[in-house]
């Protein structure tokens, strides 16, 4: 009789990836990125269980918008303060911001709750094409399409 497989922290394995931003449309990264972070590229996959794996995403300012995003989607954020609601512009985002805008675009792919913070917490985004994970021996992960 068989059994279904059940993956639990003991028998998880995390890979650490690559993924270079450069050229690649924001909300495409995105998806993928955040499918991976879940686990859902293994056969191990288990909905209630974090069994995904790092990924790092390098030259994160080189993202791409499509259509009028750049100066028409806005990012928001309260100082807790009254009257302290802040807004920003993707384009202004992408030139001082970059790897915010992309936590928050794969942030917003992830499950609700303590799960998708664990899971959030194995995203490394960076400005440039240089990263500081080089002792995790990091393989690069090409993206589909």
């Amino acid at each position: 009789m068989r059994t279904t497989f059940m993956a639990n922290e003991n028998n998880i394995e995390r890979k650490w990836l690559v993924v270079d931003a450069e050229g690649k449309r924001l909300g495409r990264l995105a998806s993928e990125v955040a499918a991976i972070l879940r686990g859902k590229h293994k056969p191990t996959y288990t909905p209630h269980a974090d069994t995904g794996d790092h990924v790092i995403i390098i030259n994160a300012e080189k993202i791409e918008l499509t259509g009028n995003k750049l100066t028409d989607k806005k990012y928001y954020r309260h100082t807790n303060h009254p009257g302290g609601l802040k807004e920003r512009n993707a384009e202004e985002m992408r030139t001082k911001y970059p790897e915010r805008m992309l936590e928050l675009a794969v942030k917003g792919m992830l499950p609700n709750g303590p799960l998708g913070r664990r899971m959030a917490k194995k995203l490394h985004v960076f400005r440039g094409a240089e990263h500081n994970h080089q002792a995790q021996k990091p393989e690069v992960y090409e993206l589909r399409g």
